[in-house]
């Protein structure tokens, strides 16, 4: 253990040093996931070796040996669904997320790597749109729905994505007048521990951030300094990599917009955020803490890829393809997945 806890300690200091030149820089290593007409927006890694994504057209991909081979483990007959998100256990389980309007949200679960799907949950109310999943153990986990009645609607699972219910919403503030989450990621729905999760906004006039400490019971809510006031704009991706110290991301998602103030962190739980001292330079849809490290996280967006090595106060660009998701390991994988079938892990 003491081994491989250096040999990790040392790969992470070379991922996140300060480069010399250029050349040096972390580097996304693209995939060849043999499809070119899907986005990706859904990822899942498990490990260096294993990873899953999920996309338009109903596509799900599964890797076991790094990316060197991906193989076709759609669901059968999903080829009209989009999928936004998907949670993996292991090489084996795994749990995705269809999103749209009515029965277009739906809840598939394997246990086979994907050789067969049991759709767990179909949405029957056309007033909700669910966004995203999250898990805190290999069992509990909640999803989201764009507000029904005035508040967010969240589904709880308490065997592995198995079967699904609606939660009570009576410990859910309202919402803002055109508020939403984005399902651009898988990331508007984040948890950290056996309890913590939490759930980004936008679309209103403000951006917000919502906090639950009971699994989805209750919650409060606190704005976020990103840009917001219009439906294209708010928090697109959380990240937490304990239950106090959180990443936000986001901005506006249209091609040549600005987005300043595109990124905020936050020490306490989310109770309050402060912005990025020097923030990505566009809109990200995507964050993730990098494994064993307190203060170092990447970013992605359409227009590239941005490293923080200060917990969120400043961000560097490192590379500038597009990727609308990303996802890393404890040994050390790191993966980004988004537009024309595009996957990447991240090279040192």
């Amino acid at each position: 253990m003491a081994l491989a806890g250096a040999v990790c300690a040392a790969a992470l200091a070379a991922l996140t040093a300060v480069p010399a030149q250029a050349h040096q820089r972390p580097q996304w290593d693209v995939q060849d996931t043999g499809v070119f007409d899907v986005r990706f927006r859904g990822l899942a890694a498990v490990s260096r070796h294993t990873a899953w994504v999920a996309g338009t057209g109903g596509t799900v991909l599964r890797t076991t040996d790094g990316g060197d081979t991906w193989r076709d483990v759609s669901p059968p007959g999903a080829g009209e669904l989009e999928f936004r998100d998907i949670e993996a256990f292991d090489a084996r389980r795994a749990v995705i997320l269809a999103i749209g309007e009515g029965e277009a949200s739906r809840i598939y679960r394997t246990d086979d790597g994907g050789a067969t799907w049991t759709e767990s949950f179909r949405n029957t109310d056309a007033r909700a749109f669910y966004d995203c999943l999250t898990f805190f153990d290999r069992r509990h986990g909640l999803a989201m729905s764009d507000p029904v009645d005035g508040k967010f609607r969240i589904l709880s699972t308490g065997d592995g994505g198995r079967s699904w219910k609606v939660l009570p919403d009576t410990g859910m503030p309202a919402a803002q007048q055109g508020e939403a989450g984005f399902a651009a990621s898988g990331q508007c729905l984040v948890s950290a521990g056996p309890s913590d999760v939490w759930l980004a906004t936008g679309g209103a006039a403000r951006a917000r951030v919502l906090h639950s400490a009971d699994r989805g019971r209750t919650w409060t809510a606190t704005d976020a300094p990103v840009p917001a006031g219009d439906p294209a704009r708010g928090v697109f991706a959380l990240a937490f990599r304990d239950r106090a110290h959180g990443l936000a991301v986001g901005g506006d998602y249209r091609p040549g917009q600005a987005s300043p103030r595109a990124a905020a962190r936050s020490s306490d739980a989310g109770r309050s955020w402060r912005p990025a001292d020097r923030p990505p330079p566009a809109y990200r849809s995507g964050v993730a803490w990098l494994p064993h490290s307190r203060s170092a996280a990447l970013a992605v967006g359409p227009t590239g890829t941005d490293l923080t090595t200060d917990g969120g106060r400043t961000w560097r660009t490192v590379d500038t393809g597009s990727y609308d998701t990303v996802d890393c390991t404890p040994d050390l994988g790191c993966w980004a997945a988004g537009e024309q079938g595009r996957v990447a892990r991240l090279e040192r």
